[in-house]
């Protein structure tokens, strides 16, 4: 259980790096948009991400 977990985080690390990494412009650009939205809208990306994730780890499992 717990290796799972740790192989979840690495990946998603792995994931969340490869932007920056490969475009840092848009990275900035990106978190430059993402700060002149609402609180509302942020929620509502958080919360559509969580239940792709959810959807998608059903599927798999």
């Amino acid at each position: 259980m717990w290796e799972n977990l740790l192989i979840a985080i690495a990946l998603m690390l792995i994931l969340e790096g490869m932007l920056p990494f490969l475009s840092p412009n848009i990275w900035r650009e990106v978190f430059r948009k993402l700060a002149e939205i609402n609180d509302s809208q942020i929620r509502f990306i958080g919360l559509t991400s969580m239940l792709i994730g959810l959807i998608m780890l059903v599927i798999i499992t």
